[in-house]
């Protein structure tokens, strides 16, 4: 491959550099190490200092950025407003059960912020043992090489003499208390999980919703792919089949939704573009206002904007090739052109011919319990077909291209993405290790010459250099690796958006195991002999002696790393200056549309899970990794937990707004339980082997026997892994018997809660049947619509009339009619003209409840935008 040497050009370059980077004198490397740290510490302190005072100082005059869900969102979802004064906020929120983030933000959300809590009861106490047991066994009176600064409390600091070596012993029976304290743990949180997830899988708020007894079912071969045939297989099942959906090969009919749907939103921006034109040279002076009638002739625009000044676009590639169009008369013929071509097409939709079933079906049962049997039944004879069941299908997490996928095809699809994502991950080795010898630029700059003047720098500076640019550097490198992997696992076929973010959270940790743990241990620890990584991939029997002599020395980088996060992204959190400028930025300068501001304003955000337990999983890899071999590392990572801690309770309780459609029921939660076994079996395989390798005085081997009782430990670990797994991995998904309600009780539910398809569709079309029709309608307020607000989720569709639950698993482009398009209500005139102006051509458009300042900026009081539908 064409690639492949310049790789290897690129990875050769990068060690020859590094086999020059020979570090000063182990003491002085030492005292360096230290001063990095230290440096680390007291920067990321100060910017701690100051950006919590600033949370402090601003957050009562932001609420809209610092406690959104107290003002946004339906109403029982909403928090309860904190006190304004600069400390009484403390007590109401600290007081405030971290349970109440389930009830207004989904298990999925409650259980990252209990893993945070997991995480501070098992290093707290370790952070306190491991102190008072390894830190002095390891400083006091040993004679290890490089016993200075931190350095002097690792596992390195030991040295060679017989009554030295004895102190392994400590160790070994230090490592046995503080794994089993952590599996304990995990077993705990594990089974108060399983409770906590089937109490809210049969919990009448859950159970009771279409979305708790819809199955998604992929692999269907052709002769099943008939609703009368999928009824008849599984109307067996209790209380039978209610309704089924086929995924159908609508050819172009997508393509040509999306391009309506763009032109839409080209034509509000460019009619929207008009109308601030127009306010700006009325109030500069440049033209006069003239009457706002309604019934002016449609070219008002042209009093007010010349022909050179209308916006205008190329309809080539990027729209910087082809021909040059008027944007607001293409736009209009466009979305007509589409309107016609859409509606055409929807009327051959029952040609079953034209546009064929292919592979996929939801089913929407009439009882709970017939959905969970749904998924774990085995519905076909052959391999692969009908395999794969996904319960709790919801509209919105469908990714519908991918519904179309053959199982072979999406099996060998997997198959090369996973490829795919191994061989990004040693591809990242490169750039990754370069962060690693820049927080080890001490060495490099003795022996490279171009780099000599860093040895002129101050020790501070120095130190800043090596503690906090590789952090920095490596955390950008975490950012930009995400979107890559979450496209390759969308790529393999997952049909589902919380699918594609459970893959990348097994994608994105195993990068952060390998290359963000693994690789920058020994590259980082090897600050005074790299160039011996280089020998070592030539004789692979050296590894166990490398690791043995660097790994204790690489606690420093990660400590600096703990550091920048634990301090510097936590306030970072909770102060959120990213956020609070791109709020007022897109607000002040971006609101180019009704529809756009409507958005800014009411829009809330939330993390994906697929990126935010990797990244909290690296801090207890490293945790995990050092806290016996480097136990300062625990003291730090606890701080971390526990900022952390308190950051994502206060967000996901007054910021953050989790989707139901992105509600796996906690699913995150036990992958990242497994992934804490994998860094314990990791860090124990790394002690096993320092014990293996340790030597005494005379060059005998001094610590076989608690190498081989680390490997005992090993197996017990890999025993109660193996336990854990088969006892709770079913009832993660499991619907039990014992617990389920019987058909009287659960008949009885769905009376109470009113939540049947039909009773659903019922409710929804009385309301909406209230709402006066979209028009030229005046300026105001619709208390309606704001009681529906309160009660329901604003979810963002291009549909303009209720939502059918019948239509609910259909194709978006099959129902979908033409988003109503929303423009300004200006007092020149040009918002009327725009409206009148599209509705001759026969599309659905208004200018109600939008208002244009004489500065010319939009601003709207709309409860929902026009062609967005509340459910």
């Amino acid at each position: 491959m064409p690639a492949s040497p310049r790789l290897a050009g690129a990875a050769a370059a990068m060690l020859l550099l590094a086999r020059q980077a020979v570090a000063q004198q182990a003491e002085q490397a030492a005292g360096t190490s230290t001063a990095t740290v230290v440096s680390s510490l007291i920067l990321n302190s100060a910017i701690f200092g100051v950006q919590m005072a600033a949370f402090f100082l601003i957050r009562p005059r932001f609420a809209r950025i610092y406690q959104p869900k107290t003002m946004l969102g339906p109403r029982d979802e909403r928090m309860a407003p904190l006190p304004r004064s600069l400390f009484g906020w403390l007590p109401a929120f600290i007081k405030t059960p971290t349970i109440e983030i389930m009830h207004k933000q989904g298990i999925d959300a409650f259980q990252f912020v209990d893993y945070l809590e997991m995480m501070i009861w098992i290093f707290v106490p370790i952070w306190a043992f491991t102190w008072i047991l390894l830190m002095p066994l390891y400083s006091v009176g040993t004679t290890g090489e490089g016993r200075a600064g931190f350095n002097l409390f690792n596992f390195g600091a030991v040295g060679p003499p017989r009554s030295e070596q004895l102190r392994y012993i400590g160790v070994l029976f230090a490592q046995w208390i503080v794994t089993f304290w952590i599996l304990y743990n995990i077993k705990a949180r594990m089974g108060a999980f399983v409770t906590r997830r089937q109490q809210w899988l049969l919990s009448p708020e859950y159970a009771s919703t279409a979305q708790a007894k819809t199955v998604l079912i992929t692999g269907v071969p052709n002769e099943y792919l008939s609703e009368r045939k999928l009824e008849e297989m599984y109307g067996v099942l209790p209380g039978g089949v209610h309704k089924i959906w086929l995924n159908r090969n609508l050819k172009e009919l997508p393509d040509l939704h999306d391009e309506r749907l763009a032109a839409c939103n080209k034509l509000e921006k460019a009619e929207a573009k008009m109308v601030k034109l127009a306010a700006k040279k009325v109030r500069k002076g440049k033209v006069e206002a003239g009457s706002a009638d309604p019934e002016m002739s449609l070219s008002v625009a042209d009093r007010y904007v010349t022909q050179k000044e209308r916006p205008s676009h190329k309809l080539g590639a990027l729209g910087c090739f082809g021909e040059k169009v008027d944007s607001v008369q293409w736009a209009r013929d466009e979305i007509a052109r589409l309107n016609t071509e859409i509606d055409a097409q929807r009327q051959n939709l029952s040609d079953f011919e034209r546009y064929p079933p292919q592979n996929s079906a939801f089913i929407l049962f009439n009882r709970q319990i017939a959905a969970a049997m749904a998924v774990k039944v085995h519905a076909h004879h052959q391999p692969y077909r009908m395999a794969q069941h996904y319960g709790s299908a919801h509209p919105l997490d469908i990714v519908w291209p991918n519904l179309n996928m053959n199982p072979y095809e999406q099996k060998l699809r997997t198959a090369i993405f996973w490829g795919a994502t191994l061989g990004l991950i040693i591809f990242w080795i490169i750039p990754v290790g370069f962060v690693g010898i820049v927080s080890n630029i001490e060495g490099l700059c003795t022996q490279v010459g171009f780099l000599a003047w860093i040895c002129q720098i101050p020790t501070e500076v120095r130190g800043i250099i090596q503690g906090i640019l590789p952090t920095v550097l490596l955390a950008v490198l975490n950012l930009l690796l995400p979107i890559i992997l979450r496209l390759f696992a969308r790529l393999s076929g997952v049909p589902t958006r919380t699918g594609i973010e459970l893959s990348l959270m097994d994608r994105f940790f195993l990068f952060q195991l390998i290359n963000n743990f693994l690789f920058i241990t020994i590259i980082s620890g090897a600050s005074s002999g790299i160039d011996q990584i280089v020998d070592v991939l030539s004789n692979p029997q050296g590894l166990p002696s490398l690791l043995a002599q660097y790994i204790p020395k690489a606690s420093i980088f990660f400590l600096s790393y703990i550091a920048l996060q634990g301090l510097t992204g936590a306030a970072s959190g909770f102060l959120q200056i990213v956020g609070l400028a791109i709020y007022y930025v897109k607000n002040f300068l971006l609101n180019s549309t009704p529809r756009s501001v409507w958005h800014i304003q009411h829009d809330m955000n939330a993390p994906n899970f697929g990126t935010l337990f990797p990244t909290t999983s690296l801090l207890s890899v490293i945790a995990i990794g050092y806290m016996v071999i480097a136990p300062i590392t625990a003291g730090f990572a606890s701080v971390s937990f526990i900022l952390f801690f308190f950051l994502y309770k206060y967000l996901y309780l007054y910021v953050y707004d989790v989707k139901p459609w992105n509600e796996t029921g906690g699913l995150f939660f036990p992958k990242a339980c497994w992934q804490l076994f994998y860094a314990l079996y990791l860090e124990m395989v790394i002690l096993t082997v320092l014990f293996f390798v340790a030597q005494d005085s005379n060059g005998n081997l001094s610590s076989i026997p608690q190498g081989a009782f680390m490997i005992i430990l090993i197996v017990i670990v890999a025993g109660v892994h193996y336990t854990l797994a088969n006892s709770y991995t079913d009832l993660f998904t499991a619907y039990p018997l014992s617990i389920a309600p019987s058909g009287a009780q659960e008949a009885a539910m769905l009376e109470e809660h009113g939540s049947s398809p039909d009773e659903k569709k019922q409710s929804l079309q009385q309301q909406q049947q209230q709402q006066p029709p979209y028009g030229n309608g005046q300026h105001g307020r619709n208390d309606q619509s704001m009681e529906m607000h309160e009660s329901r989720t604003a979810l963002v569709r291009e549909g303009n009339q209720e939502e059918d639950p019948a239509l609910a698993f259909q194709h978006p482009a099959t129902k979908e009619p033409q988003r109503t398009l929303w423009f300004p209500n200006d007092t020149l005139g040009l918002g009327n003209a725009a409206v009148a102006g599209a509705q001759k051509q026969g599309l659905e458009a208004t200018n109600r409840d939008t208002s244009v300042s004489e500065k010319g900026r939009i601003d709207t009081d709309a409860h929902v935008p026009p062609g967005e539908v509340l459910l």
